[in-house]
């Protein structure tokens, strides 16, 4: 596939445009439901990252408003998917897009764990190939089985296994050293966007209570956020209906 950042639009340009920065698998290849719940209700804009091992968050928010700008998109909600959620921050820093709200779906501002992501890089760089191609066999016979009666997701899923290839685990771990050094704080507590914060309960990856601890302290913004008790950690993904019917409502707010 190629190595460059990619981008589909979704959805007539007359509705409200909704931006999803996918979290660090990098891809579209988990958010087909969530995004067909939105069908005909917004606009919608995906993007695929690169599997760079040079690209600063600057550089990844450059290119995303780049693309904006060539598919003639000025304006939008940006909803950032936990890594995503970096790139977003760094988006709003820049402030080269007209950016109408934040919802942050798993994500966070500065990573509640600092040596929680320190111990997943550590993870993902030294886990044997055959180990991780193990554990990509288990986690796709399990959503083989929990969507066999949604033949589309199905596909979504043996395209999410086909990218996980060895360079595919090197730029995750580019991007998870993204994550520990990353600070967006003071854009956080500086910004006058509507922030909207969407969890799911199970989520060890990005432990809500304490994104939502500071998010609540110290985010003036803050205009709302959801705990959906029976999603994960990608709660767009397990727990799209609401999730979707959740993003609509901030949206028409």
């Amino acid at each position: 596939m190629p190595e460059e950042l990619q981008v589909r639009v979704h959805g007539d340009a007359a509705l409200p445009t909704l931006i999803y920065l996918p979290g660090l698998h990098g891809d579209w290849t988990l958010v087909g439901d969530f995004r067909r719940q939105l069908a005909s209700t917004v606009r919608f804009v995906e993007f695929t990252y690169p599997r760079t091992l040079t690209w600063s968050l600057d550089d990844y928010a450059a290119a995303i408003e780049c693309a904006l700008a060539q598919n003639g998109i000025t304006a939008g909600w940006l909803l950032g998917e936990s890594y995503g959620s970096q790139v977003l921050w760094t988006m709003i820093r820049r402030q080269h897009f007209a950016a109408q709200g934040i919802i942050l779906a798993g994500g966070f501002v500065k990573h509640p764990l600092y040596w929680g992501v320190r111990l997943v890089e550590f993870f993902f760089a030294r886990t044997p190939s055959r180990l991780l191609r193990w554990l990509l066999h288990g986690f796709a016979t399990l959503a083989q089985f929990r969507y066999r009666h949604s033949p589309e997701t199905r596909e979504n899923f043996k395209e999410f296994i086909a990218r996980r290839t060895e360079l595919d685990r090197q730029a995750a771990v580019h991007r998870l050293r993204h994550v520990a050094g990353s600070d967006p704080r003071e854009t956080a507590r500086a910004t006058r966007l509507p922030v909207y914060c969407l969890s799911g309960a199970l989520d060890p990856i990005v432990p809500w209570p304490l994104t939502r601890r500071w998010l609540r302290r110290h985010c003036p913004a803050l205009r709302g956020d959801r705990i959906l008790w029976t999603a994960d950690h990608n709660v767009l993904g397990t727990g799209h209906v609401e999730a979707a019917r959740q993003t609509l409502a901030w949206l028409r707010a």
